[in-house]
């Protein structure tokens, strides 16, 4: 389904990066020192970290995801997709204050591990920190170069790299300061187009048409309560809520935007972010039940936002539609680029160095050079877009199988990390082997669940793996 040329599709790639850039160069240059690369000196803005918040947020799945469930599985569906996308970010709201108050300079959720309780528990929150990072970008990307490759025909493996690498360039310019800039920009565009999409669609397939789609194509959603409602909440919903539930926890993309804004409005910024987020899936829902109403008929349910926009909008606004799906992969890209700079830049930092229990620590010396920790951090950023553009081009990997992978690694570290904000006591072993317990047992009950629709493994590994580190984090003792 080519509706744009490759050629139009380039343009909009490249234009859309352009404007990026020039962005990025008109904020106001500042010395790119570490606290400034990696916690924007712990001083941003908590209106424009709140949209930068809900930008990354807004990551692949999220785009195609809301409007697909509406689809396919009617209110059911978006109900359990999109109440606890929002809840998540309220609830991470009252524990991101209170890691802020515990580490009021702090730089990484992961640091705190380490300072508190050894090298090898920091090692499982590396694994899980860079391993996260890399899937997660190399879904972005997969996602997004398998739309552009349908809707503009081209080529899947320059999309790849288009789309890594050019955010890569501005992200290395001005670290997190200028991701939250661009982000604010991104989202207020998101926002924008879709408040401006749905009376354009009201307007051309009346209202009836939405109502008529509440139940799906079929018609046997519109309940949560039913049979069919009960089957969508335990096959999608519980594993859902899961899975989002840890996705704020175990990521460093979170915890980093935690450590840049003011401290005393870390809540506001989140409670913000989640209702600027809402808008979002609730808009692309909206989008999908208008494409049901109207009994379109989809081959590719991934593409009913892009289906729904065809049939019911004019040909102008199919181009802001694009560059708003362009908009929300790559405020997820970056976000993941400064992540990884955060944790390479002082985790690593931190560890190499013999006196890492210092996080003043700004450079360190490898063989005869002596590289700083904003260089030690674009450097990982070069390395993690590398391994994600490989993973994302493997022959036959799916999004689903990154998901599943990453989703895991994050339930991996939800309860660890929610007792150690909490100061519920943990022992180190139990710490270590519980998560590493969660990994080596929940992830493959997880996937194979998930790739065979056997809805009691789904259940069994999502809740394996979220309890069993918590479990074993408290009742483990540590050898004496």
């Amino acid at each position: 389904m080519e509706v744009l040329s490759s050629f139009q599709g380039l343009m909009l790639i490249l234009g859309y990066f352009l404007a990026m850039i020039g962005i990025i160069a008109l904020l106001k240059k500042r010395e790119q020192t570490k606290s400034e690369f990696l916690v924007a000196n712990h001083n941003s803005a908590w209106v424009l970290t709140a949209f930068s918040m809900a930008a990354t947020w807004v990551w692949a799945p999220s785009m195609f995801t809301a409007a697909e469930k509406a689809y396919t599985q009617g209110f059911a569906g978006v109900f359990w997709f999109v109440v606890p996308n929002v809840l998540t970010l309220v609830l991470f709201a009252f524990f991101a204050k209170k890691m802020r108050d515990l580490r009021p300079n702090g730089w990484t959720f992961s640091d705190y591990i380490r300072e508190k309780y050894s090298k090898r528990a920091h090692n499982m929150f590396l694994v899980e920190s860079f391993g996260l990072q890399i899937c997660s970008m190399a879904v972005q990307l997969l996602a997004g170069a398998t739309i552009f490759h349908k809707i503009t025909g081209l080529p899947f493996f320059l999309t790849t790299v288009l789309l890594a690498v050019i955010p890569l360039l501005y992200s290395a310019m001005r670290g997190i300061r200028g991701n939250i800039v661009s982000d604010f920009v991104k989202m207020g565009f998101i926002v924008a187009v879709l408040l401006l999409g749905l009376p354009i669609m009201t307007a051309n397939v009346g209202f009836d048409t939405f109502i008529n789609g509440l139940g799906g194509i079929s018609g046997e959603f519109g309940s949560l309560f039913d049979k069919n409602g009960i089957a969508v909440m335990l096959s999608f919903g519980i594993p859902t809520t899961i899975g989002l539930l840890s996705g704020t926890f175990g990521d460093q993309m979170f915890w980093q935007r935690v450590f840049c804004v003011k401290q005393d409005k870390v809540k506001h910024t989140m409670l913000l972010a989640a209702l600027i987020f809402a808008v979002v899936p609730v808009s692309l829902a909206a989008f999908g039940f208008f494409a049901s109403g109207a009994g379109l008929d989809i081959a590719d349910t991934q593409l009913v936002n892009v289906e729904a926009v065809i049939a019911f909008t004019p040909r102008w606004f199919l181009y802001l539609f694009f560059l708003l799906i362009l908009s929300g992969l790559i405020s997820t890209v970056d976000s993941i680029l400064c992540a990884v700079s955060s944790v390479a830049g002082h985790d690593v930092v931190m560890r190499i160095s013999e006196s890492g229990k210092h996080g003043t620590i700004t450079a360190i010396r490898i063989g005869k050079r002596l590289l700083s920790s904003v260089d030690i951090a674009r450097i990982a950023m070069v390395a993690v877009t590398i391994l994600a553009i490989i993973v994302a081009n493997v022959p036959g990997i799916t999004i689903t199988y990154l998901f599943l992978f990453y989703g895991t690694l994050r339930s991996s570290v939800m309860l660890p990390t929610i007792f150690a904000i909490k100061g519920r006591k943990m022992s180190e072993r139990g710490l270590f082997y519980g998560i590493l317990t969660s990994l080596a047992i929940g992830l493959p009950i997880f996937a194979y669940g998930n790739l065979n629709g056997n809805i009691p493994l789904i259940l069994t590994g999502s809740l394996f793996t979220i309890c069993a580190s918590g479990i074993m984090a408290r009742v483990m003792k540590d050898k004496q």
